[in-house]
């Protein structure tokens, strides 16, 4: 990790170093944020060099993202910082985290809606720090700037994200970043560890009719899988002192190890065959253009076990190494028509390839086939239409699957409207009928009970959802998501092989849902400030009907901040401190698969109802931003029994953890 960190920080300085001096882009008259210092007279050409740096503000660093919203770069401090302080560097308020970092994490609220139109390899528990192409951003800055997030961990190990990007151009930007951790964690047998490397690069002719970006992600995970406590009330539960130090406590694996690797190759690009602009400020006034987007990606998952357990039931071999893999094509041409009156639309054609498989053929005793691969092509339509007029800003997609047996079909709107800048109304809706992911219909394993084929059987998850939000800086923030499923597929205990077995077991096997199944999700975010005090509250309330038990989810999740912020020192450094409260109301929570890395239902045990207090004080000086935090400090006197994330795996003890965010500019 420190190789790493030494690594980029001489290469960006590096480019910084070499980096030519280059006009920029005026500044935006209301922001006074600035990049350079004034220089000291030193001639003509220092003077004039002094007059550019000046014009660097804040909007030259630009960020894009897969769905071309275009963002600044923001060195602020504030509470929604804090909350995005972790590894996932989003918001995990409707996540409920293992007790080490990188572990799974389970859900405290869901969206029904799949987020790929094809399958998925699946391993969903694992996953949650994979980033697909959705999750890559793309820049254009005004010089060489890194961004550097760093962050202690659970014991021997520490977390780097580091990215470096800068221009060689007006039109020409590059990128390189790595986001790498390891920790050993508390427990036994619980060390986690991955590496996400991509790379980027976007480009834009100097008559901007040809557009480019594309990116390279090497991703790796590995985590060590010790199957929770075997001994959670005598030896956790009790507060025993002598199983203080958690190392004590008994897990029930101390030799399986999940994995996934992944590789990506990504192209988007754009060539417009007519483009007018409206005057000569070169705003385009209407364009029509071809274009194609490619992605390769392979990827692989493990569960390597050294020796047998029956708590998977009867091992076919010894030792037990289970490995799928996934390769998919995808290649789509598209034709575009842009207009400033009548909007953007596009209109495309997309071939799909996939070749998921395993090692080999397996023949049951029953003399049924399981084989060892679905392979096959996918050919699909699909069109976009975009509209903004003012504040009103309208989106439109849809995909139908021509040819395929995986493929299906979807149709989304979302309209926003934008009131005096002080209201924000947005109002949305999907449909879809989609196959659930590859593990669901095809799994080979070295445990007999973890072999089947269901290409045949299941049949596509259909979903009706309707979206509302309401925004305002004095109202605060609320959203409705209602969402209706029919063949909801899901993973559940295999209560045949349970009760055949005569010893403690967790076999599972993937189930659809043949009755319909509602959730509604309501959400409201609102802020209230006295002076240099604020409390930030977020609630969400969820609901689901259903006729068998197969969705559990709390009823209702809070989190709630109370803190103090004040310049401090003269102004050198802006202070932050306060205290955060999680809750959740007790229900079912999903069990974890260390062998499939996913969750599954059981409707025994319920946990929740306690409160998670985090204290922190954050500091910012200049473009550093540091953080510090005490993470669930009234575990020593909380009610151990309700202390999970999920059956049998606690959630993390009383620790204190520092880190930073650091940006450097030339």
């Amino acid at each position: 990790m420190r190789q790493i960190l030494i690594i980029l920080l001489i290469f960006g300085y590096g480019v910084i170093g070499n980096a030519q001096n280059r006009p920029l882009s005026p500044p935006n008259e209301n922001d006074s944020t600035r990049t350079a210092r004034p220089r000291r007279n030193m001639g003509q050409k220092a003077a004039a060099l002094d007059s550019t740096a000046k014009q660097i503000t804040i909007e030259n660093y630009k960020i894009v993202t897969y769905q071309r919203d275009t963002t600044f770069l923001d060195t602020t401090l504030t509470i929604q910082k804090e909350y995005k302080y972790n590894y996932l560097r989003r918001d995990d308020f409707e996540l409920m985290p293992f007790a080490n970092v990188g572990q799974p994490y389970n859900k405290l609220g869901v969206d029904l809606g799949r987020k790929h139109f094809y399958p998925d390899i699946g391993a969903k528990g694992l996953h949650y720090n994979y980033m697909e192409v959705e999750d890559i951003d793309y820049y254009n800055v005004a010089t060489p700037m890194s961004d550097l997030f760093f962050k202690t961990t659970f014991e021997q190990g520490q977390l780097l994200d580091a990215n470096l990007t800068f221009n060689t151009s007006r039109r020409l930007n590059f990128s390189v970043a790595y986001k790498g951790f390891r920790s050993l964690g508390k427990y036994q047998y619980n060390q986690a560890e991955s590496g996400n490397f991509r790379t980027t690069t976007n480009y834009v002719t100097e008559n901007g009719r040809y557009s480019l970006r594309a990116h390279i992600a090497a991703q790796n995970i590995d985590i060590q899988a010790n199957g929770g406590l075997i001994n959670a009330e005598e030896q956790f539960e009790s507060k025993d002192p002598d199983f203080s130090n958690r190392v004590k406590i008994d897990v029930r694996f101390n030799d399986a190890v999940n994995r996934i690797l992944g590789k990506r190759y990504y192209l988007d690009h754009l060539y417009k065959l007519v483009k007018k602009d409206a005057d000569s400020s070169r705003a385009e006034k209407t364009s029509l253009g071809i274009g194609h987007e490619f992605n390769y990606e392979t990827k692989y998952y493990s569960f390597n076990k050294t020796a047998a357990s029956s708590y998977f039931g009867e091992d076919l071999v010894t030792p037990i190494g289970d490995r799928a893999n996934l390769k998919t094509m995808y290649n789509q041409v598209n034709a575009e028509f842009y207009n400033a009156t009548l909007g953007r639309l596009q209109g495309n054609i997309s071939l799909y390839n996939y070749n998921y498989f395993f090692n080999s053929i397996l023949i049951e005793e029953d003399g049924s086939i399981i084989p060892s691969r679905l392979k096959g092509d996918e050919i699909a339509l699909g069109a976009k239409y975009e509209k903004r007029i003012k504040g009103f800003d309208f989106r439109a997609s849809g995909k139908y699957n021509l040819a395929g047996e995986l493929g299906g079909n979807y149709l989304q709107a979302n309209a926003k409207y934008v009131y005096k800048d002080k209201y924000r109304i947005t109002v949305g809706g999907r449909m879809s009928a989609q196959m659930p992911d590859f593990n669901y219909l095809l799994y080979q394993s070295d445990f007999s009970n973890y072999n089947w084929l269901n290409l045949d059987i299941f049949e596509k998850e259909k979903l009706y959802s309707f979206n509302f939000g309401l925004g305002s800086d004095i109202w605060g923030s609320l959203t409705l998501n209602y969402t209706t499923m029919d063949n909801y597929t899901y993973f559940g205990i295999d209560q045949e092989a349970t009760a055949a077995s005569t010893q403690q077991t967790s076999i599972v096997r993937p189930v659809q849902e043949s009755n319909v199944l509602n959730h509604t999700k309501i959400k409201y975010t609102k802020e209230f400030r006295l002076g240099k005090f604020a409390l930030n509250n977020t609630v969400m309330y969820q609901n689901v009907s259903q006729a068998n038990q197969v969705l559990n989810v709390p009823q209702v999740v809070t989190r709630n901040t109370l803190y103090f912020s004040s310049d401090v020192f003269k102004k050198a450094m802006y202070l932050q401190t306060g205290v955060t409260l999680k809750y959740f109301t007790k229900y079912c929570m999903d069990a974890y698969n260390p062998l499939l890395g996913e969750f599954y239902i059981q409707n025994d045990e319920e946990f929740g109802g306690y409160p998670m207090l985090d204290f922190f004080i954050n500091a910012k000086v200049q473009q550093t931003r540091i953080y510090l935090k005490a993470e669930h400090f009234n575990s020593s006197f909380g009610n151990p029994s309700q202390f999970y994330s999920a059956p049998n795996y606690p959630y993390r003890d009383f620790v204190i953890r520092f880190g930073l965010v650091w940006n450097f500019f030339s």
